[in-house]
């Protein structure tokens, strides 16, 4: 498991430089199965679907991942439905990527190993 899971996501109202695509390789290592996507305005973001039996299974690991969110302060966008829930990352502020997507994103893959 990553380190990352130690560290508490800090608040980001804007100014900090988003990792360029060397530092996003960087950590993609630290974290397992999260793709790295861009959208039509080149932001990137991590992007991750996982698989459930049910929606009821599907709907209670969206709600875990909401209170992960709220006790980090950083909120992923997803999306979720009958055994599945898709999940976005990225720092909004900066309009591209922060430790913080990193730190975020293994938190919800260790929430969803449990």
């Amino acid at each position: 498991m990553s380190d990352l899971t130690k560290k508490k996501c800090v608040p980001c109202e804007g100014g900090a430089v988003p990792f360029d695509i060397n530092e996003i390789h960087k950590y993609q290592k630290k974290v397992d199965g999260w793709k790295i996507v861009q959208n039509e305005n080149k932001i990137f973001f991590l992007e991750k679907k996982f698989t459930f039996e049910n929606f009821l299974k599907s709907q209670n690991f969206v709600n875990k991942v909401g209170k992960i969110s709220e006790e980090e302060g950083h909120h992923p966008d997803i999306l979720f439905g009958w055994g599945y829930a898709k999940i976005n990352i990225t720092t909004h502020a900066i309009e591209g990527l922060s430790e913080n997507d990193f730190i975020l994103a293994a938190k919800i893959d260790k929430e969803a190993n449990v």
